[in-house]
């Protein structure tokens, strides 16, 4: 549970990205959506980028993973609240902020990933930590929903607000190093490979290729619905004030949704539960799009239950990568475990990366124009973004996860009794 709880830390950064981040460049900055668009998409690119040097790195490294986690936690929260403490109109600076957090924050969280292989050896225990770790993730996230705006008001700027967030979460990942022990595999290599013949594995690794895929889209499908919520309450809606209590609340939902999807995957499989979240979150935006003048609750509600189904995409995924590390090992040879974790971390990326610089071209191309009445191209443009954006992204989904070649019990066949 320690070892779990490490993901609040990372989500109390995490979620400040995803929630407020580009909507801070827009409304507090000042900047214009297209380059509050093109900032976030750069640091995301970049972002993915990193998580692949950092798992490259830490592939080759001698250094455990927990020492890489405690002694990242003090730089990461100091260029978390560096990243919100930019002056308004310093696109330049918020590019460079960005960049610099996003860079040690993949260097400590791919880290912590990779662990996961470790501290759970079977996949019925990997669901097991991946809910916990969702858990934990989800109470960050209503956490930082309601607490990062309420704060910054308080406070008077998201500088001070976030700088308190961090000093929470530096304490709690440099605990969580200290006290989990790292169990090393006895058949991990003395001679690591090369990143070109990790990549040439990991390329050769069917679950491992569409894994990536079907996460990237499902991720691709949340970030478009979770960075709308901002912008639908407040100008659709007309409820500035509804749109963090609709973020809180979806996280909460992620709280309770967590166990469901964590029981289903460990009596049906991941795979299934994924298939079944799937289904699910494609029957819930065609029928919110039946209603042509949808109220602050009827939205609150659509949003809660696509959260809910929206964890059951995460929560498979995670469970699903280390096994598809331990698959391809007992297929071939070879295990290629931290660089898995940092190239599928890249795609996540760059699928989110895509999403936010979506919102930003598309609300720019229909007219939109921060803090101003909405006309109606634009309102136009923030509805259907939210939901057919996500709808057509979640059934491409569908295609790559039935594609997944793991069980319940692939691995059991492999492992000797």
């Amino acid at each position: 549970m320690l070892f779990s709880a490490g993901d609040f830390a990372f989500n109390l950064y995490w979620q400040a990205i995803s929630l407020y981040l580009l909507f801070f460049y827009m409304d507090t900055l000042a900047l214009p959506p297209a380059t509050a668009g093109l900032i976030f998409m750069i640091g995301a690119i970049w972002d993915g980028a990193a998580d692949f040097l950092a798992g490259a790195a830490a592939e080759r490294m001698r250094l455990s993973y927990r020492q890489l986690v405690g002694w990242g936690a003090l730089p990461l929260g100091l260029a978390f609240a560096a990243m919100f403490a930019v002056p308004a109109g310093a696109a330049k600076w918020a590019l460079a902020t960005q960049l610099l957090f996003r860079t040690l924050y993949a260097f400590t969280n791919i880290p912590y990933a990779a662990w996961t292989t470790r501290v759970a050896r079977t996949s019925r225990e990997r669901s097991l930590v991946a809910g916990w770790r969702m858990g934990f993730g989800s109470a960050a996230a209503a956490l930082v929903a309601l607490a990062l705006p309420w704060l910054a008001e308080r406070m008077g700027s998201y500088g001070a607000a976030s700088a308190l967030l961090a000093a929470f979460g530096v304490p709690m990942l440099a605990i969580m190093a200290w006290r989990v022990p790292e169990p090393i595999p006895a058949a991990l290599p003395v001679d690591r490979p090369t990143i070109s013949a990790g990549l040439a594995t990991l390329a050769r690794n069917r679950a491992f290729v569409a894994l990536n895929i079907a996460a990237a889209l499902g991720g691709a499908a949340t970030a478009l619905t979770s960075q709308s919520v901002l912008y639908f309450f407040r100008y659709v809606l007309l409820d500035t004030s509804g749109g963090p209590r609709a973020l809180a609340g979806m996280a909460l939902a992620s709280l309770i949704a967590v166990p469901v999807w964590t029981a289903l995957a460990r009596a049906c499989g991941a795979r299934v539960a994924w298939i079944g979240a799937g289904a699910l979150a494609l029957v819930l935006p065609a029928v919110f799009a039946l209603i042509a003048a949808p109220d602050s609750m009827g939205t609150a509600a659509f949003l809660l239950a696509m959260q809910g189904v929206f964890i059951g995409f995460a929560l498979a995924a995670w469970t699903l990568l280390p096994d598809a590390v331990d698959w391809d090992e007992a297929r071939t040879g070879k295990r290629v475990e931290a660089l898995a974790f940092g190239t599928f971390a890249l795609v996540q990326k760059i699928a989110l990366a895509g999403a936010g610089f979506a919102i930003g071209a598309v609300y720019q191309a229909n007219g939109f124009v921060a803090g101003a009445v909405q006309g109606a191209a634009s309102l136009h443009a923030i509805r259907w973004l939210m939901l057919a954006g996500p709808a057509v992204l979640i059934a491409a989904m569908l295609v790559a996860v039935i594609a997944i070649p793991l069980r319940r019990d692939t691995l059991s066949g492999f492992r000797p009794a």
